[in-house]
């Protein structure tokens, strides 16, 4: 059995029941939710013109390698009516692998861990929550102490 972390994203319609949508999604197609953290509003990143992001940080207990999971992820998103067309648009969910086991992968298509995690509070926010002793696999630091040292000061609001 593999654990992955998945950031979870939306800021388009009603990104709770986006949300809920894709974890009902992530079960049935990726595997066990195990734990979730809260649910946060952020600012979008990137992109500012647009409205604020929803996240969620979930950890899955999946059958399925990374390679997999990722092919499966972006049929949920594809599914549920994401699109692709201009960097940092609005979306409708977005799923990202954070974390597999504690492997380093480095392949056209896909980067584990997230290259980004430790420049962004809102997945380092709900990923402190559930792991904070987590070490980062390429960082060898732990979640909260990139937390502690991330650069990014945008606000991460926890909503529920």
């Amino acid at each position: 059995m593999n654990r992955l972390y998945l950031l979870l994203g939306s800021n388009m319609g009603d990104s709770t029941a986006q949300l809920n949508v894709a974890r009902k999604k992530i079960t049935k197609k990726i595997g066990s939710i195990t734990r979730m953290s809260a649910l946060y509003r952020t600012a979008a990143w990137g992109n500012i013109h647009q409205p604020d992001f929803f996240n969620q940080v979930v950890v899955v207990d999946t059958k399925w390698e990374a390679h997999k999971v990722l092919e499966l992820a972006l049929s949920i998103e594809s599914e549920m009516g994401r699109t692709r067309l201009i960097k940092n648009e609005p979306r409708v969910i977005d799923i990202d692998i954070l974390f597999f086991n504690k492997s380093i992968i480095q392949t056209e298509n896909l980067v584990i861990p997230h290259p980004f995690i430790q420049d962004r509070n809102f997945v380092l926010t709900p990923l402190n929550e559930l792991s904070p002793q987590f070490i980062h696999p390429r960082l060898k630091k732990t979640v909260h102490f990139l937390k502690q040292h991330c650069a990014d000061k945008l606000a991460v609001t926890k909503i529920v």
